[in-house]
């Protein structure tokens, strides 16, 4: 069996010959996904008209990400990572290029010399020529490209049409191959058959970590972010089960996501087993990253804030987690009010001292001689509400040496009330 061949040839000759239908579909997301990820590396990225390929202008990338020995390894190690079998080819034009590609897994030609001898020794059935004459010139005992090239081109136009010869001159790069240039979308969407029905949870994993990889690629390639998403799980005799996803802030990391994704799926249960898995992310924001210290040992040990958050809010839902929203109005329980916290919230700055933990209602301070440190602060408001108050507070410090915020009705020193406590 040779590619290229007509089914019925390949049959004839292996009659137990097991085929699949091409799902061109999967295939047209594929080369999406590709050519998403080659944005990252260069703007001038095509994957049209080759349906087997992506193509990007590599050079001015050497500058950042090293010379063609050390690029082409980062490129390997992060298809692999994708999970592309791939041939990587480094050419001086794009369509000589996708020729060698058919045939060479891992090629670099850098001048136009090596390029012309790299091409004259390519199969003709490999150059990517009309099927109808590569098949002609294969009967006329023309195998190579190289032989091809020694023919006259007036009596191969002749015979071929202009066509032949227009194919010949792009390869070898004397005339300009004019490509239509890939623009990323401003939305990812994917979606990945199971082939089998898959019953638990934790068999799902694996395949929305594969698709969370993708969309951090196509994240990368956009410099951008996700901060809601959604994983749609299909079933046969179902409605889709629908995963909402939200973060705080714009996300890229792919690790990061799937721990959300984890947390909230153990959570889920789905009503029947799942056939295919989508993810759709409309909204991909600005990625602005996290700023760190330099020489703090204990980012590789701990968790920060935003992580933290995001592990709790998966783990025990959205509105499980909260902050707090100043407000204006001096009554210390009635100072602030809590929300869902989607972004934060501006910092309201103070000259009187306030506690870290506020008691839910005052009770009674139960110490025979606090010591005053500071006070009296006297705030008295709420008389428009039925919630009046007037009140003197004070810092105390207890016997036992605690600081306490208390406060007394106005004018007098006791008994004292305990409304909080500083750390």
């Amino acid at each position: 069996l040779k590619p290229g061949q007509s089914l019925a040839a390949a049959q004839a000759i292996c009659p137990s010959l097991h085929t699949e239908p091409i799902d061109s579909r999967h295939a047209e997301r594929s080369r999406r996904l590709l050519a998403a990820w080659a944005y990252r590396f260069s703007p001038l990225v095509a994957i049209e008209p080759f349906d087997d390929a992506v193509l990007f202008e590599a050079e001015g990338s050497f500058n950042l990400f090293g010379p063609w020995p050390r690029f082409a390894g980062r490129l390997h190690a992060e298809l692999d990572t994708l999970g592309f079998q791939h041939h990587l080819v480094l050419a001086p034009n794009p369509q000589a290029a996708h020729a060698l590609a058919a045939v060479h897994a891992d090629l670099a030609v850098t001048t136009p010399d090596a390029q012309q001898r790299a091409l004259a020794a390519l199969p003709i059935t490999a150059a990517g020529l009309d099927c109808k004459a590569a098949e002609r010139l294969q009967r006329m005992g023309l195998g190579s490209l190289g032989r091809l090239f020694e023919l006259p081109r007036d009596a191969l136009a002749k015979r071929f049409g202009p066509a032949l010869l227009g194919r010949m001159d792009e390869m070898r790069g004397t005339a300009p191959a004019l490509l239509p240039m890939y623009r990323p979308p401003d939305r990812f969407e994917a979606q990945l058959e199971l082939g089998f029905e898959v019953v638990r949870s934790e068999a799902l994993l694996f395949p929305i970590r594969r698709l969370l990889g993708d969309l951090a690629a196509f994240l990368s390639a956009r410099d951008g972010g996700v901060q809601r998403f959604e994983l749609r799980f299909r079933h046969e005799d179902h409605a889709p089960t629908i995963l909402q996803l939200g973060l705080l802030a714009p996300e890229r990391d792919p690790q990061r996501l799937f721990d959300l994704v984890r947390q909230r799926l153990e959570r889920v249960r789905l009503p029947a087993p799942t056939l295919e898995i989508e993810l759709h992310a409309r909204e991909l924001p600005a990625f602005v990253p996290e700023a760190g210290g330099l020489f703090d040992p204990r980012q590789a040990q701990q968790l920060s804030w935003p992580q933290l958050r995001e592990r709790l809010r998966a783990r025990l839902g959205s509105d499980a987690v909260r902050q707090l929203q100043p407000l204006s109005d001096h009554r210390p329980e009635r100072a602030f009010q809590q929300r869902r916290g989607e972004r934060r919230q501006p910092v309201i700055q103070t000259t009187s001292p306030r506690p870290t933990w506020l008691l839910p209602r005052p009770i009674l301070l139960r110490d025979p001689a606090p010591r005053i440190l500071a006070g009296p602060e006297r705030i008295e408001s709420g008389w428009w509400d039925n919630g009046d108050t007037r009140r003197d507070y004070y810092v105390v410090e207890t016997s036992r040496g605690q600081r306490a915020w208390v406060f007394c009705a106005v004018g007098e020193i006791g008994p004292f009330q305990l409304h909080g406590w500083f750390a």
